[in-house]
């Protein structure tokens, strides 16, 4: 899944904080510009500081991110994968959310979460308890794996992508990513995230990219 959507600015270093897709205080009331300045302006920006440092002189120096995810993942969790790992969580992170977000989500990705999960109320249900669920730091994902959607729930820096599914949003369930807003109310900021924020265009340019990779659309998906 490509994330170049995601503008950078700088060429000169493996890998590199985005410009986010929206202004900081776009997202408010549900998450505000402060969350924003510590989240994106102070722990993103580290994991791309020390992914940079770890980098040099490794195998994994100038290759692109997600090749650089799953090669380090190859080599254990430690501090390299760490770090690299939650640049490509925070970079889906900002993606799964739009300004006026939330909402249905569109076909074809209504059809095949009424099939994966019963009904979309259900699938909301689903999401929120996985990531209410996730004990610690993590994050809750919808995926589809050759076509077929999951909700995968994720500790630390992990990701599915290491599993060979297909990230179509993410939730960061760290309490960082919610604390100023919402204190210990998990619940409710997965609740705001899936009815307020999530960006179902962005999981429909994920889904349609899986499908055509795996051939596994169908008739019914669009993808042409």
């Amino acid at each position: 899944m490509s994330q170049a959507q995601l503008k950078t600015t700088e060429a000169t270093v493996t890998f590199t904080l985005p410009t986010l897709p929206y202004d900081k205080a776009a997202l408010e009331p549900h998450i505000s510009a402060k969350t924003f300045d510590f989240h994106y302006g102070k722990h993103h920006k580290a994991y791309v500081d020390k992914a940079n440092e770890l980098v040099k002189g490794t195998p994994l120096e100038g290759k692109p991110l997600e090749v650089a995810v799953v090669e380090s993942r190859k080599q254990g969790v430690g501090p390299l994968f760490n770090n690299i790992g939650q640049i490509y969580n925070h970079n889906l992170f900002w993606l799964s959310m739009a300004p006026n977000g939330g909402g249905a989500a569109p076909s074809p990705l209504a059809e095949k979460i009424n099939e994966a999960f019963g009904s979309f109320d259900a699938f909301k249900e689903q999401f929120v308890a996985a990531g209410v669920g996730q004990f610690g730091s993590g994050w809750v994902w919808l995926v589809s794996s050759k076509g077929k959607l999951e909700i995968v729930k994720t500790a630390n820096a992990e990701s599915p992508l290491t599993d060979g599914k297909t990230p179509l949003l993410v939730c960061d369930v760290w309490e960082h990513a919610y604390y100023l807003d919402y204190q210990n109310r998990r619940a409710d900021f997965l609740k705001v995230f899936v009815e307020k924020l999530a960006n179902w265009k962005f999981a429909v340019q994920n889904y349609k990219k899986d499908a055509e990779m795996t051939g596994s659309c169908g008739t019914s998906c669009g993808c042409g």
